[in-house]
């Protein structure tokens, strides 16, 4: 009887929950309070609620925008996700959403802002935002790195050496080396930080990031939830250290922490872990490709690497100290447009989200408010029109200039990533050192071309399964 009356009740919650959720999809199908003198943009939505999500994901979903762009052209409309969605793959158009604040906000999913901190840059408009994005922005100035670019590079060297013998997976490693440098530009060289915890602590939070927002025990987002409020205690502490000692600090904490910047304790906590989530991946997503095209590309290879000699060559020429400066990396050209190129075909931001905050009208269509649109990046990346044989690995075409608004790999707008200048400068420096002192040898790529295995760098013509230095 009991288990019949628990059974009973368990039906009827979930069907109140599918209900809730069909009606909110029915909605959005059919938005109330519209300018029905408009048309919708064309496209299919699928099932309701469930949309389109399962066909994107059950194939490539470059093939699914690249189907829908063929058949409704560079604005369709799609439901995944569980929202009705308008997609977008014309230049001109993703320029318009990007910089238009006012009609479009930026939004994700209620866990990964709980996950992040609500208060995060990433979610905010208006003149919280700009405030965040000015302190951002003094942390990364050209002198700022300056300061730092010595500890950058030795953070390099080390990470190279920690490779040496060893069969590593480079994505694993790329990701070490930037959260080293992401704790370096965030906390600097502060001492009464434990590194080693922090960054376990976000490991755990990284691994529940796009897991079920289901909050039980032995779950990955109860894990994360609990590493998260771990990384904020470590990050107060920091903070009430320092407000103890009153030393002045140019690294990022020290920047949210003055009194200028008007941040209460919980927004600088929520900041400076959405910066370490921020800083990690892109960058060491985008050294990992790097590392596979120079690895099928000899040619480019061999380009790169007489660059990096030539570098050396003066410097021994001029009796100049040997290390790396900031100036040699203004003399990098061949490398510059390595990293160029792979952030166009590699295009680690496929898209993005925004929300519109108001019924908008666009190119002749109606964007409802509530629904979200999609900038697809890499779809404007990978476009004949916009790059001659788009899949090709060509860092020679960024001689010239791109068409405007075609190569947005930062993103645009008042929203546009403000450390590229940064993540610039490490993928420099950790690209010259591994140019220079070592060999590219054996390469094993998975099915999906995500993570790329190095088996090795070697002294000789033999492939073997290690990494050595040839000095």
């Amino acid at each position: 009887m009991e288990f019949t009356t628990v059974l009973c009740f368990l039906v009827s919650f979930i069907s109140i929950i599918l209900l809730n959720l069909l009606i909110k999809s029915f909605s959005f199908f059919f938005p109330s309070k519209v300018n029905t003198q408009l048309p919708l943009p064309p496209g299919t939505m699928g099932w309701p609620y469930i949309g389109e999500t399962f066909q994107m994901y059950s194939q490539d979903p470059n093939l699914f925008f690249a189907t829908k762009i063929k058949r409704y052209g560079s604005m369709f409309k799609s439901h995944i996700l569980g929202y009705p969605c308008v997609m977008i793959s014309n230049p001109e158009a993703a320029k318009f959403v990007l910089n238009k604040a006012q009609l479009f906000k930026p939004t994700f999913p209620d866990s990964k802002q709980r996950m992040l901190g609500k208060q995060a840059i990433f979610f905010q408009q208006g003149a919280y935002h700009a405030n965040l994005r000015r302190l951002v922005l003094c942390t990364f100035t050209t002198e700022a790195i300056k300061n730092i670019f010595s500890d950058i590079e030795s953070i390099a060297q080390n990470c190279l050496k920690s490779w040496e013998g060893k069969l590593i997976t480079t994505f694993l490693e790329m990701k070490t080396y930037t959260i080293n440098v992401a704790l370096l530009s965030i906390f600097g060289k502060d001492e009464t930080l434990n590194a080693e915890v922090l960054k376990r602590c976000y490991y755990t939070l990284e691994r529940g990031y796009n897991s079920m927002p289901i909050n039980l025990p032995g779950t990955l987002f109860h894990k994360a939830m609990k590493a998260r409020k771990e990384l904020a205690d470590m990050v107060a502490r920091t903070i009430s250290k320092r407000r103890k000692t009153k030393q002045e600090h140019n690294d990022l904490l020290g920047s949210f922490m003055s009194e200028k910047a008007g941040l209460t304790d919980e927004q600088i906590t929520d900041n400076i872990i959405g910066v370490i989530f921020a800083a990690r991946d892109t960058t060491a997503t985008v050294l990992t490709w790097i590392v596979k095209y120079l690895g099928e590309n000899p040619s480019v290879l061999e380009a790169a690497t007489e660059e990096h000699e030539s570098i050396l060559r003066c410097k021994e020429e001029s009796g100049e100290e040997m290390g790396l400066n900031w100036s040699d990396t203004k003399n990098m050209p061949v490398t510059s447009r390595i990293i160029q190129e792979t952030l166009r075909i590699a295009s680690i931001l496929s898209f993005t989200f925004r929300e519109a905050i108001e019924d908008v009208e666009f190119q002749g269509y109606l964007i409802p408010k509530g629904w979200k649109v999609l900038p697809l990046f890499r779809n404007i990346h990978h476009s004949p029109d916009n790059f001659k044989e788009p899949e090709k690995f060509d860092p020679s075409r960024f001689e010239v200039a791109p068409k405007p608004n075609t190569f947005m790999p930062f993103g645009n707008g008042t929203h546009a990533c403000p450390g590229n200048e940064i993540a610039k400068l490490e993928m420099l420096v950790l690209l010259h050192h591994l140019i220079t002192k070592y060999r590219l040898a054996i390469w094993f790529i998975t099915k999906h071309n995500l993570l790329v295995t190095l088996f090795g760098v070697c002294s000789d013509e033999r492939h073997v399964p290690k990494l050595e230095c040839f000095e």
